[in-house]
């Protein structure tokens, strides 16, 4: 019988049925390129080999030849400056017998060819043949420029031997495969220039006398140039050498690329043959035959040994088909188990967790019912009392059930099962009652006993490093397996967080129960609180307006009478009068900004300031505000200014909270500034998008200890000018102001050295988009 396992697979009518692109075409193909470019590119290298080693071999030969010719003493002094004639055809003559020499030409210092042989001639004119034919020669054009230079080494020039059998200049080099096939010739031209030797003067005189002798006249000694001379040597006979090489290692690479090819064929055909038997083997066993006929290895190698491996697995397959069918019924036997365990962790999942009783029930019912056990029990453990007891009891009678209900068994270590259970925590598997009948509680052997149990397993509920109890069970006549053991340790943890989630709802429950009613009086109290709180914000903001109004009265009356007393009105003032009244004067005025904070406070506290928002021009502002101040600045002898600014985007505010922030900084700037000191206000952009003023006094600063103070509402900062201080309000009032524009305000100052207030404020929006609102 064979197994459904072996069935999985690929549909065979889904494979491709042809071989076009098997495994033996793929390896020929690949070794076949891969010997393609490995044999071409051999080639190709021992060819350019070959044709640079006789490229360089003709330049040697053309170097060679000209330089012996040049340096020659006898060829330079009779053959060019003596013009001897017999000598220049004595050299030209030994140099045209040379096989790679086309043609020798001499030439003189002024230009006049002195003597030249070519062995290559070509016709003039195609419609005139009768013309004789005329001598190749190289162009003329270079010989003016190599008889004013004097080169010690030959020039080089390359020339094209056209079909016209004339010489063209050579653009790009002739070397290259194109020419070998198509025939062109390549002409190399030497020149070089014959030079005067230094020592040539010290020879000279010598030359002189025996040339006086023959009558003939002294070369110029002008020019180091005597003379030109050029060799031509073709790369005929070398291109035909090479056209040779190339033949011969074409017909050897064609060869080796065929026997390689062939080889490989033969090669993959011993190796995919047998591959070929074992894929039909293969997709027997795929089709569902767990026994195909034995395959007989062809060789020793690889393939061999596959095909014995290949052998023995088709025979293990066959044996663990078998050993897996045999197993499947026990397979389907756990994972009905595992199955009842999901279904039991399920219902205690969806069970009613304040219900203990209903909890234990239902999972007592779910384990009988499919595990297949007789009678199960659960036992809790009562640390507090040390003791143990049934919660829930099934399979039983009703007799045996109220008998163990009513059942407490004290828990001791000392060796029995139930310290065994629920202080070691150790699972139970008792295969017979009897045997373990000294290490049970009597009473609890007795029931046992009663009820039929003879052998039995338990496990301990343990949640959370807590044993809860523990978790009994048997199967009647049966004796219980380790079987039963495991699937009971499986569902004693979810019966155990049962357990414990069932007292902690009931804890949860009690403990809910009793912040309710703490919450309840609780509120209450906060209720109460906060109307009286309420009360008396509403009894504050009332006695300032009364207090603030009512003060306003008597201190107008007190001013006016002082005024009127320090303008002369009640008569002639003493010394001391006057001190006095300038001093009420000056504290009527103090107690008037004191009661207008207090009131803006208020305002501001009670959150009954709107803004009305616009764009406004700080520096307007701020020179309105300086005038403002300007005359108790003056009377105080202190500078005050306003520094001009080229372009300030207009800020989004509103005017007269604006001009208030302004008042209190610039007036505090004044206060506590000494006479002869300066108060400065600046303006820049920074961060982006706001616009900062900076107001700095040279006042008597502030210590750094109260700085995180300065802002706050009655704070006591105290101060070098005591008699200048107020309600301490101002700040405070200011910073609220700004923190309502978006803004932000801050003070950098030492004692001793003045202070720096600092504020930002938004840049206004364009004009189409709508303004704030606060």
């Amino acid at each position: 019988m064979s197994s459904p396992t072996l069935q999985v697979g690929r549909n065979p009518e889904s494979r491709p049925t042809g071989r076009f692109f098997g495994l033996r075409l793929k390896f020929v193909v690949l070794f076949s390129l891969i010997l393609i470019m490995t044999c071409s590119s051999l080639s190709w290298y021992f060819i350019d080999t070959r044709r640079k080693a006789m490229t360089d071999h003709l330049e040697e030969l053309g170097t060679i030849l000209l330089t012996n010719t040049v340096r020659n003493e006898h060829f330079r002094i009779a053959g060019i400056v003596l013009e001897d004639r017999i000598t220049l055809e004595q050299f030209i003559q030994s140099l045209m017998t040379i096989d790679h020499v086309v043609y020798v030409e001499i030439t003189a210092a002024d230009g006049r060819i002195l003597d030249r042989h070519s062995k290559r001639t070509r016709t003039l004119s195609k419609r005139s043949p009768q013309l004789p034919p005329q001598p190749i020669y190289p162009d003329d054009r270079i010989v003016e420029s190599l008889l004013q230079a004097p080169l010690t080494v030959p020039l080089l020039s390359r020339f094209v031997l056209s079909a016209e059998q004339t010489l063209v200049p050579e653009k790009q080099p002739s070397w290259w495969l194109l020419p070998f096939w198509v025939g062109e010739e390549t002409l190399y031209d030497f020149a070089m220039p014959v030079l005067r030797k230094s020592s040539f003067g010290a020879t000279l005189p010598k030359l002189s006398v025996d040339l006086e002798e023959k009558s003939f006249p002294l070369p110029a000694t002008s020019s180091p140039v005597v003379g030109l001379v050029r060799i031509g040597i073709t790369d005929a006979a070398a291109k035909q050498a090479l056209l040779v090489i190339v033949r011969n290692v074409s017909l050897l690479t064609l060869l080796i690329i065929a026997a390689g090819i062939l080889s490989a064929h033969l090669l993959t055909s011993r190796i995919t043959t047998p591959l070929r038997n074992l894929a039909n083997a293969a997709r027997q066993l795929a089709e569902g035959n767990d026994a195909p006929t034995p395959l007989v290895a062809a060789s020793y190698d690889e393939v061999g040994e596959l095909t014995n491996v290949f052998n023995d697995m088709t025979q293990s397959l066959h044996d663990r088909n078998q050993a897996i069918n045999m197993n499947l019924e026990i397979i389907r036997r756990q994972v009905k188990q595992l199955t009842t365990a999901h279904q039991a962790s399920t219902a205690i999942a969806s069970a009613n967790m304040f219900d203990m009783n209903q909890l234990l029930d239902t999972v007592l019912h779910l384990l009988i019912d499919n595990l297949g056990f007789s009678r199960m029990a659960v036992f809790l453990h009562h640390p507090e009392r040390s003791s143990t007891s049934i919660a829930q009891i099934i399979g039983v009678s009703p007799e045996i059930a109220e008998a163990a209900r009513r059942l407490e068994i004290p828990v001791v270590n000392d060796g029995g099962i139930t310290a065994e259970l629920l202080i070691h925590g150790k699972p139970l598997l008792i295969h017979d009652v009897e045997t373990v009948a000294q290490r049970m509680h009597p009473v609890l052997l007795e029931l046992v006993r009663r009820s039929g149990v003879r052998s039995f397993v338990a496990v301990p509920l343990q949640s959370h490093a807590k044993i809860l109890g523990y978790l009994a069970g048997d199967r009647g006549s049966r004796q219980c397996s380790e079987e039963d053991l495991h699937i009971l340790l499986t569902i004693a943890g979810h019966v155990a967080a049962a357990i414990d989630n069932a007292r902690a709802y009931a804890e949860l429950a009690e403990l809910t129960q009793h912040l309710e009613e703490r919450i309840e009086h609780r509120t209450e109290e906060l209720s109460r609180a906060n109307a009286q709180l309420r009360d008396h914000d509403r009894r504050r903001t009332t006695f300032l307006s009364v207090v603030s109004h009512e003060l306003r009265t008597p201190m107008t009356a007190i001013r006016s009478f002082a005024e009127n007393m320090l303008d002369g009105v009640t008569g002639p003032l003493t010394e001391l009068q006057h001190t006095y009244l300038t001093r009420i004067q000056h504290n009527v005025t103090r107690l008037g900004r004191i009661v207008v904070q207090l009131l803006d406070w208020s305002d501001l506290d009670t959150q009954r300031v709107a803004l009305r928002m616009e764009g406004i021009c700080l520096h307007q502002i701020t020179t309105i505000v300086a005038d403002s101040l300007q005359m108790i600045a003056t009377e105080k002898n202190v500078s005050l200014s306003v520094a001009p600014v080229g372009s300030l985007p207009h800020v989004q505010g509103d005017r007269d909270k604006l001009e208030q922030i302004l008042w209190n900084l610039i007036g505090n700037a004044i206060k506590f500034t000494p006479p002869g000191g300066r108060v400065a206000v600046e303006f820049c952009e920074s961060p982006p998008q706001f616009v900062q003023t900076c107001v700095a006094d040279t006042g008597c600063g502030i210590d750094a200890d109260y700085l995180p103070n300065i802002f706050d509402e009655f704070s006591r900062v105290p101060s070098a000018v005591p008699a200048s201080q107020g309600a301490q309000l101002g700040l405070c009032i200011t910073k609220t102001l700004v923190t309502m524009h978006h803004g932000r305000v801050w003070v950098e100052s030492r004692p001793g050295s003045g202070s720096r207030f600092y504020f930002t404020l938004p840049v206004a929006k364009p004009k189409d988009e709508p303004s704030r609102a606060m």
